[in-house]
Protein backbone atom coordinates (compact mmCIF):
# COMPACT_ATOMS: atom_id res chain seq x y z
CA UNK A 1 0.00 0.00 0.00
CA UNK A 2 1.56 2.94 -0.95
CA UNK A 3 1.03 6.84 0.30
CA UNK A 4 -1.27 7.58 -2.65
CA UNK A 5 -3.46 4.69 -1.22
CA UNK A 6 -4.28 6.46 2.22
CA UNK A 7 -6.87 9.07 2.61
CA UNK A 8 -4.77 11.20 4.95
CA UNK A 9 -6.39 13.67 6.89
CA UNK A 10 -4.39 16.96 7.94
CA UNK A 11 -6.47 18.33 10.25
CA UNK A 12 -4.81 17.79 13.44
CA UNK A 13 -5.32 20.52 15.85
CA UNK A 14 -2.23 22.23 17.03
CA UNK A 15 -0.12 20.16 19.90
CA UNK A 16 -1.21 22.69 22.34
CA UNK A 17 -5.12 21.54 21.80
CA UNK A 18 -4.33 17.84 20.96
CA UNK A 19 -2.59 16.91 23.69
CA UNK A 20 -4.96 18.98 26.35
CA UNK A 21 -7.20 17.48 28.61
CA UNK A 22 -10.40 19.64 29.54
CA UNK A 23 -10.33 20.05 33.39
CA UNK A 24 -13.99 18.33 32.77
CA UNK A 25 -12.23 15.51 31.63
CA UNK A 26 -10.58 15.04 34.62
CA UNK A 27 -12.58 13.01 37.11
CA UNK A 28 -11.95 9.22 36.84
CA UNK A 29 -9.12 9.65 34.24
CA UNK A 30 -7.46 11.23 36.78
CA UNK A 31 -7.21 8.78 39.15
CA UNK A 32 -4.32 6.76 37.51
CA UNK A 33 -2.81 7.88 33.79
CA UNK A 34 0.36 7.04 31.37
CA UNK A 35 2.78 10.17 30.09
CA UNK A 36 1.42 11.14 26.77
CA UNK A 37 -2.17 9.03 27.08
CA UNK A 38 -4.04 10.10 24.35
CA UNK A 39 -6.44 12.37 25.43
CA UNK A 40 -10.45 11.97 26.33
CA UNK A 41 -11.78 14.38 23.50
CA UNK A 42 -9.70 11.89 20.44
CA UNK A 43 -12.28 9.29 22.12
CA UNK A 44 -14.98 11.51 21.77
CA UNK A 45 -14.35 12.67 18.48
CA UNK A 46 -14.16 8.99 16.78
CA UNK A 47 -17.15 7.89 18.84
CA UNK A 48 -18.91 10.19 16.75
CA UNK A 49 -17.47 9.57 13.65
CA UNK A 50 -18.01 5.52 13.97
CA UNK A 51 -21.86 6.56 14.82
CA UNK A 52 -21.82 4.39 17.90
CA UNK A 53 -25.07 4.25 20.46
CA UNK A 54 -26.20 2.94 23.77
CA UNK A 55 -25.88 -0.45 21.76
CA UNK A 56 -22.89 -0.91 20.67
CA UNK A 57 -19.46 -2.80 21.93
CA UNK A 58 -16.55 -0.77 21.79
CA UNK A 59 -12.98 -2.65 22.04
CA UNK A 60 -9.59 -1.20 23.70
CA UNK A 61 -7.32 -4.49 23.28
CA UNK A 62 -4.38 -2.36 24.60
CA UNK A 63 -6.41 -0.19 27.36
CA UNK A 64 -3.51 0.39 29.66
CA UNK A 65 -4.89 2.58 31.94
CA UNK A 66 -8.23 2.78 30.69
CA UNK A 67 -8.90 5.74 28.92
CA UNK A 68 -11.00 4.62 26.25
CA UNK A 69 -13.22 2.68 28.23
CA UNK A 70 -13.51 5.04 30.87
CA UNK A 71 -14.63 7.55 28.40
CA UNK A 72 -17.48 5.59 26.58
CA UNK A 73 -18.84 4.29 30.23
CA UNK A 74 -18.85 8.06 30.94
CA UNK A 75 -20.49 8.39 27.53
CA UNK A 76 -23.36 5.82 28.58
CA UNK A 77 -21.58 3.24 25.97
CA UNK A 78 -20.65 -0.32 26.67
CA UNK A 79 -17.24 -1.10 26.21
CA UNK A 80 -14.35 -4.09 27.01
CA UNK A 81 -10.88 -3.23 27.42
CA UNK A 82 -8.00 -5.84 27.68
CA UNK A 83 -4.79 -5.19 28.84
CA UNK A 84 -1.47 -7.70 29.53
CA UNK A 85 0.01 -5.92 32.08
CA UNK A 86 -1.57 -6.49 35.23
CA UNK A 87 -0.88 -3.13 37.34
CA UNK A 88 -2.50 -1.04 34.22
CA UNK A 89 -5.34 -3.67 33.69
CA UNK A 90 -6.03 -3.48 37.70
CA UNK A 91 -6.10 0.43 37.16
CA UNK A 92 -8.46 0.41 34.07
CA UNK A 93 -10.71 -2.34 36.27
CA UNK A 94 -10.63 0.11 39.58
CA UNK A 95 -11.39 3.42 37.17
CA UNK A 96 -14.76 1.67 35.67
CA UNK A 97 -15.84 0.77 39.10
CA UNK A 98 -18.23 3.62 40.53
CA UNK A 99 -20.02 1.15 42.80
CA UNK A 100 -18.01 2.36 45.86
CA UNK A 101 -19.96 4.66 48.14
CA UNK A 102 -17.92 7.46 48.67
CA UNK A 103 -18.87 8.44 52.28
CA UNK A 104 -17.86 5.23 52.90
CA UNK A 105 -14.83 5.43 51.07
CA UNK A 106 -13.50 8.42 52.97
CA UNK A 107 -14.62 7.36 56.05
CA UNK A 108 -12.56 4.42 55.85
CA UNK A 109 -9.89 6.01 54.28
CA UNK A 110 -9.44 8.71 56.89
CA UNK A 111 -9.43 5.26 59.78
CA UNK A 112 -6.67 3.73 57.75
CA UNK A 113 -4.42 7.12 57.97
CA UNK A 114 -5.31 7.35 61.56
CA UNK A 115 -4.08 3.96 62.06
CA UNK A 116 -1.30 4.69 60.07
CA UNK A 117 -0.17 7.58 61.71
CA UNK A 118 -0.11 5.56 65.00
CA UNK A 119 1.89 2.86 63.96
CA UNK A 120 4.44 5.19 62.80
CA UNK A 121 4.29 7.18 65.86
CA UNK A 122 4.91 4.19 68.00
CA UNK A 123 8.00 3.76 65.97
CA UNK A 124 9.40 7.62 66.66
CA UNK A 125 8.14 8.60 62.62
CA UNK A 126 6.27 10.88 60.97
CA UNK A 127 4.31 11.29 58.06
CA UNK A 128 5.77 14.91 57.99
CA UNK A 129 9.32 14.70 56.48
CA UNK A 130 10.27 18.31 57.76
CA UNK A 131 9.51 16.66 61.43
CA UNK A 132 11.57 13.55 60.71
CA UNK A 133 14.13 11.99 62.64
CA UNK A 134 17.43 9.75 62.23
CA UNK A 135 16.07 6.47 61.89
CA UNK A 136 17.55 2.89 62.25
CA UNK A 137 17.95 1.30 58.81
CA UNK A 138 17.07 -2.06 60.77
CA UNK A 139 14.05 -1.09 62.03
CA UNK A 140 12.59 -0.28 58.68
CA UNK A 141 10.42 -2.33 56.86
CA UNK A 142 11.15 -2.86 53.78
CA UNK A 143 10.82 -5.61 50.85
CA UNK A 144 12.59 -9.37 50.40
CA UNK A 145 15.57 -8.78 48.00
CA UNK A 146 14.50 -11.03 45.27
CA UNK A 147 11.52 -8.53 45.04
CA UNK A 148 13.96 -5.47 45.74
CA UNK A 149 15.90 -6.24 43.18
CA UNK A 150 12.89 -5.62 40.83
CA UNK A 151 12.64 -1.57 41.37
CA UNK A 152 14.78 1.03 39.43
CA UNK A 153 17.54 1.96 41.43
CA UNK A 154 16.75 4.81 43.76
CA UNK A 155 13.39 4.65 42.60
CA UNK A 156 11.94 5.20 46.23
CA UNK A 157 13.93 6.17 49.20
CA UNK A 158 14.31 3.27 52.31
CA UNK A 159 11.91 5.63 54.79
CA UNK A 160 9.46 6.61 52.25
CA UNK A 161 9.54 2.74 51.19
CA UNK A 162 8.86 1.83 55.19
CA UNK A 163 5.97 4.23 55.42
CA UNK A 164 4.01 2.96 52.47
CA UNK A 165 4.72 -0.42 53.34
CA UNK A 166 2.82 -0.06 56.69
CA UNK A 167 -0.24 2.06 55.31
CA UNK A 168 0.02 -0.65 52.34
CA UNK A 169 -0.28 -3.30 55.27
CA UNK A 170 -3.23 -1.59 57.02
CA UNK A 171 -5.22 -1.19 53.49
CA UNK A 172 -4.97 -5.05 52.48
CA UNK A 173 -5.49 -6.48 56.27
CA UNK A 174 -8.36 -4.57 56.85
CA UNK A 175 -11.38 -6.80 57.63
CA UNK A 176 -13.87 -6.98 54.79
CA UNK A 177 -12.73 -4.10 53.32
CA UNK A 178 -14.99 -3.59 49.93
CA UNK A 179 -12.83 0.00 49.16
CA UNK A 180 -9.47 -1.83 49.13
CA UNK A 181 -9.02 -1.39 45.00
CA UNK A 182 -9.87 1.88 45.02
CA UNK A 183 -7.69 2.57 47.88
CA UNK A 184 -4.59 0.58 46.44
CA UNK A 185 -5.00 2.88 43.17
CA UNK A 186 -5.17 6.13 45.09
CA UNK A 187 -1.49 4.61 46.44
CA UNK A 188 -0.10 3.46 43.29
CA UNK A 189 -0.87 7.62 42.33
CA UNK A 190 0.66 8.78 45.16
CA UNK A 191 3.71 6.64 44.65
CA UNK A 192 5.00 7.99 41.30
CA UNK A 193 3.94 11.27 41.38
CA UNK A 194 4.58 12.02 45.22
CA UNK A 195 6.46 9.43 47.22
CA UNK A 196 8.84 7.92 44.92
CA UNK A 197 11.56 9.91 43.10
CA UNK A 198 10.52 8.54 39.73
CA UNK A 199 10.48 11.66 36.86
CA UNK A 200 8.63 10.84 33.57
CA UNK A 201 9.68 12.94 30.25
CA UNK A 202 8.07 11.46 28.58
CA UNK A 203 10.51 8.05 29.59
CA UNK A 204 10.36 7.25 32.98
CA UNK A 205 13.99 8.08 35.06
CA UNK A 206 15.30 9.12 38.01
CA UNK A 207 15.00 12.89 39.74
CA UNK A 208 15.88 14.10 43.02
CA UNK A 209 16.16 11.56 45.62
CA UNK A 210 14.52 12.47 48.80
CA UNK A 211 15.39 11.15 52.02
CA UNK A 212 11.80 11.24 53.26
CA UNK A 213 8.62 12.29 51.54
CA UNK A 214 4.81 12.49 52.63
CA UNK A 215 2.82 9.19 52.34
CA UNK A 216 -0.72 9.17 54.09
CA UNK A 217 -1.02 12.45 52.88
CA UNK A 218 -0.97 12.29 49.11
CA UNK A 219 -2.78 8.66 49.17
CA UNK A 220 -5.38 10.48 51.14
CA UNK A 221 -5.85 13.05 48.68
CA UNK A 222 -5.80 10.80 45.55
CA UNK A 223 -9.16 9.37 47.75
CA UNK A 224 -10.86 12.61 48.35
CA UNK A 225 -10.35 13.03 44.52
CA UNK A 226 -11.72 10.05 43.84
CA UNK A 227 -14.61 10.60 46.47
CA UNK A 228 -15.49 14.07 44.96
CA UNK A 229 -15.37 12.16 40.84
CA UNK A 230 -17.59 9.16 42.89
CA UNK A 231 -20.22 11.80 43.97
CA UNK A 232 -20.87 13.52 40.36
CA UNK A 233 -21.25 10.53 38.79
CA UNK A 234 -23.30 7.59 40.79
CA UNK A 235 -26.25 9.39 39.33
CA UNK A 236 -25.91 9.44 36.13
CA UNK A 237 -26.86 6.13 33.92
CA UNK A 238 -23.55 4.40 33.15
CA UNK A 239 -22.99 0.35 31.78
CA UNK A 240 -20.17 -0.54 33.52
CA UNK A 241 -16.83 -1.91 31.56
CA UNK A 242 -15.47 -5.39 31.56
CA UNK A 243 -11.53 -5.23 31.97
CA UNK A 244 -9.38 -8.36 30.77
CA UNK A 245 -6.58 -8.89 31.59
CA UNK A 246 -4.82 -10.67 28.65
CA UNK A 247 -2.67 -11.23 25.45
CA UNK A 248 -4.19 -8.91 22.94
CA UNK A 249 -2.62 -11.23 20.29
CA UNK A 250 -5.15 -14.04 21.27
CA UNK A 251 -8.35 -12.26 21.63
CA UNK A 252 -10.79 -15.03 20.22
CA UNK A 253 -9.57 -16.85 23.79
CA UNK A 254 -11.07 -13.95 25.27
CA UNK A 255 -13.74 -12.57 23.71
CA UNK A 256 -17.02 -14.02 22.48
CA UNK A 257 -17.44 -14.02 18.33
CA UNK A 258 -18.69 -11.47 16.57
CA UNK A 259 -19.52 -9.06 19.65
CA UNK A 260 -17.60 -6.23 18.83
CA UNK A 261 -19.05 -3.12 17.03
CA UNK A 262 -15.93 -0.83 16.75
CA UNK A 263 -12.44 -0.48 18.00
CA UNK A 264 -10.01 2.32 19.22
CA UNK A 265 -7.02 2.11 20.90
CA UNK A 266 -3.35 2.60 21.00
CA UNK A 267 -1.10 -0.03 21.13
CA UNK A 268 2.45 0.00 21.78
CA UNK A 269 5.04 1.75 19.21
CA UNK A 270 8.21 0.12 17.89
CA UNK A 271 10.84 2.10 20.08
CA UNK A 272 12.97 1.39 23.06
CA UNK A 273 10.25 2.13 25.99
CA UNK A 274 9.78 -0.92 28.35
CA UNK A 275 6.18 -0.57 29.50
CA UNK A 276 7.24 -2.43 32.47
CA UNK A 277 9.76 0.11 33.50
CA UNK A 278 7.34 2.66 33.34
CA UNK A 279 4.98 1.03 35.86
CA UNK A 280 7.78 -0.98 38.07
CA UNK A 281 7.66 1.16 41.22
CA UNK A 282 3.93 0.14 41.84
CA UNK A 283 3.92 -2.85 40.03
CA UNK A 284 6.28 -4.22 42.74
CA UNK A 285 5.05 -2.57 45.68
CA UNK A 286 1.57 -3.38 45.14
CA UNK A 287 2.63 -6.85 44.89
CA UNK A 288 1.88 -7.63 40.70
CA UNK A 289 5.31 -8.80 40.28
CA UNK A 290 7.22 -10.19 43.01
CA UNK A 291 10.33 -12.19 41.13
CA UNK A 292 12.07 -11.83 37.78
CA UNK A 293 9.95 -14.81 36.77
CA UNK A 294 6.90 -12.80 36.95
CA UNK A 295 8.03 -10.27 35.44
CA UNK A 296 9.00 -12.06 32.14
CA UNK A 297 5.97 -13.81 31.94
CA UNK A 298 4.56 -10.21 31.95
CA UNK A 299 6.71 -9.35 29.04
CA UNK A 300 5.97 -12.44 27.17
CA UNK A 301 2.55 -11.50 26.79
CA UNK A 302 3.20 -8.38 25.39
CA UNK A 303 3.50 -7.14 21.51
CA UNK A 304 7.49 -7.42 21.15
CA UNK A 305 8.12 -3.13 20.92
CA UNK A 306 11.45 -3.26 22.42
CA UNK A 307 14.60 -4.85 23.17
CA UNK A 308 14.04 -5.20 26.36
CA UNK A 309 11.18 -7.95 25.60
CA UNK A 310 13.28 -9.87 22.97
CA UNK A 311 13.40 -13.56 23.84
CA UNK A 312 15.07 -16.06 22.06
CA UNK A 313 11.49 -18.26 21.31
CA UNK A 314 9.93 -15.62 20.22
CA UNK A 315 8.10 -16.38 16.72
CA UNK A 316 6.01 -13.72 15.68
CA UNK A 317 8.16 -12.47 13.11
CA UNK A 318 7.25 -15.24 11.27
CA UNK A 319 3.95 -13.72 10.60
CA UNK A 320 5.70 -11.04 8.52
CA UNK A 321 8.10 -13.57 6.64
CA UNK A 322 6.72 -12.60 3.22
CA UNK A 323 5.55 -8.86 3.86
CA UNK A 324 8.48 -6.89 1.64
CA UNK A 325 7.94 -3.47 3.52
CA UNK A 326 8.99 -5.03 7.06
CA UNK A 327 11.79 -6.98 5.61
CA UNK A 328 13.35 -3.99 3.91
CA UNK A 329 12.64 -2.21 7.12
CA UNK A 330 14.58 -4.48 9.16
CA UNK A 331 17.41 -4.73 6.14
CA UNK A 332 17.77 -1.05 6.20
CA UNK A 333 18.27 -0.96 9.90
CA UNK A 334 20.56 -4.00 9.91
CA UNK A 335 22.61 -2.33 7.13
CA UNK A 336 22.77 1.10 9.60
CA UNK A 337 24.07 -0.36 12.37
CA UNK A 338 26.63 -2.14 10.03
CA UNK A 339 27.70 0.86 8.84
CA UNK A 340 27.95 2.86 12.38
CA UNK A 341 29.81 -0.20 13.84
CA UNK A 342 27.10 -0.37 16.75
CA UNK A 343 27.59 -3.97 18.50
CA UNK A 344 25.92 -3.71 21.42
CA UNK A 345 23.34 -6.19 22.13
CA UNK A 346 20.33 -4.45 22.00
CA UNK A 347 21.62 -2.55 18.89
CA UNK A 348 22.15 -6.06 17.21
CA UNK A 349 18.15 -6.86 18.07
CA UNK A 350 17.23 -3.75 16.22
CA UNK A 351 15.89 -5.16 13.21
CA UNK A 352 14.76 -8.13 14.39
CA UNK A 353 12.61 -6.79 17.32
CA UNK A 354 11.07 -4.77 14.15
CA UNK A 355 10.21 -7.67 12.63
CA UNK A 356 8.51 -9.41 15.95
CA UNK A 357 6.63 -5.91 16.37
CA UNK A 358 4.69 -6.04 13.15
CA UNK A 359 4.56 -9.66 13.51
CA UNK A 360 2.85 -9.57 16.58
CA UNK A 361 0.68 -6.86 15.13
CA UNK A 362 -0.53 -8.88 12.07
CA UNK A 363 -1.31 -11.99 14.89
CA UNK A 364 -3.86 -9.30 16.89
CA UNK A 365 -5.71 -8.61 13.61
CA UNK A 366 -5.80 -11.63 12.86
CA UNK A 367 -7.11 -12.75 16.02
CA UNK A 368 -9.38 -9.73 16.15
CA UNK A 369 -11.20 -10.74 12.77
CA UNK A 370 -13.10 -13.33 14.62
CA UNK A 371 -14.87 -11.42 17.55
CA UNK A 372 -15.60 -8.34 14.96
CA UNK A 373 -19.05 -7.37 13.64
CA UNK A 374 -19.56 -7.24 9.51
CA UNK A 375 -19.07 -3.56 9.23
CA UNK A 376 -17.36 -2.74 12.08
CA UNK A 377 -15.03 0.21 12.30
CA UNK A 378 -11.53 0.28 14.07
CA UNK A 379 -9.27 3.30 14.98
CA UNK A 380 -5.70 2.88 15.85
CA UNK A 381 -3.11 5.73 17.42
CA UNK A 382 0.33 5.10 16.30
CA UNK A 383 3.18 7.04 15.60
CA UNK A 384 5.95 7.45 13.64
CA UNK A 385 9.45 6.23 15.43
CA UNK A 386 12.94 6.68 14.65
CA UNK A 387 14.21 4.70 17.39
CA UNK A 388 16.44 2.42 15.22
CA UNK A 389 19.34 4.07 14.18
CA UNK A 390 17.32 7.08 13.11
CA UNK A 391 15.79 5.02 9.99
CA UNK A 392 12.14 6.21 10.24
CA UNK A 393 9.38 3.79 10.36
CA UNK A 394 6.20 4.80 9.22
CA UNK A 395 4.10 2.79 11.72
CA UNK A 396 0.31 3.80 10.65
CA UNK A 397 1.18 3.07 6.74
CA UNK A 398 2.54 -0.27 7.53
CA UNK A 399 -0.29 -0.84 10.06
CA UNK A 400 -2.52 -0.15 6.78
CA UNK A 401 -0.84 -2.82 4.63
CA UNK A 402 -0.53 -5.23 7.09
CA UNK A 403 -4.56 -4.63 7.77
CA UNK A 404 -5.43 -4.80 4.20
CA UNK A 405 -3.62 -8.08 3.48
CA UNK A 406 -6.25 -9.42 6.17
CA UNK A 407 -8.96 -8.67 4.52
CA UNK A 408 -9.99 -5.19 6.44
CA UNK A 409 -10.27 -1.87 4.16
CA UNK A 410 -8.02 1.33 5.59
CA UNK A 411 -10.30 4.21 5.47
CA UNK A 412 -8.20 7.06 6.41
CA UNK A 413 -4.72 7.63 8.04
CA UNK A 414 -5.47 10.80 10.41
CA UNK A 415 -2.93 13.31 11.59
CA UNK A 416 -3.49 13.55 15.27
CA UNK A 417 -0.70 15.36 16.48
CA UNK A 418 3.25 15.62 15.78
CA UNK A 419 6.31 14.77 18.61
CA UNK A 420 9.51 15.99 18.16
CA UNK A 421 12.25 13.77 17.52
CA UNK A 422 14.74 14.38 20.29
CA UNK A 423 17.95 12.61 18.04
CA UNK A 424 16.76 13.89 14.71
CA UNK A 425 14.92 17.43 15.47
CA UNK A 426 13.05 16.06 12.97
CA UNK A 427 8.81 16.14 13.85
CA UNK A 428 7.48 13.04 13.91
CA UNK A 429 3.45 12.16 12.92
CA UNK A 430 1.21 10.77 15.48
CA UNK A 431 -1.98 9.30 13.35
CA UNK A 432 -4.76 7.23 13.86
CA UNK A 433 -5.09 4.40 11.07
CA UNK A 434 -9.12 4.37 10.36
CA UNK A 435 -9.92 0.57 9.02
CA UNK A 436 -13.12 -0.92 8.56
CA UNK A 437 -13.83 -4.85 8.69
CA UNK A 438 -15.89 -5.82 5.84
CA UNK A 439 -16.70 -9.26 7.49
Amino acid sequence: MSQADLTLFETAKPNGEANRIDPLDLPVHNWYRFVLSFPPHLVRDYVRRFDLNEQSLLLDPFCGTGTAVVECQKMGLRAVGVEALPMPAFASRVKVDWSVNPELLLRHATDIAERTAQVLHAQGITDDPALSRSTSPNLLKTLPPDTFRLLLKDSISAVPLHKTLVLLDLIKNSTNNPFQDHELLALAKALVSRIGNLKFGPEVGIGKVKNDAFVAQPWQANVRSMASDLRSITSEPWQQATIYHADSRDLSATLTPRSIDAVFTSPPYPNEKDYTRTTRLETVILGFADSMADLRHSKKSLVRSNTRSVYITDTDDVLVKSNPTVQELARRIERRRLDLGKTSGFERLYHRVTKLYFGGMTQHLASLRQVLRPGAFLGYVVGDQASYLQIMIRTGQILGEIAESLGYKVESLDLFRTRLATATGEQLREEVLVLRWPG
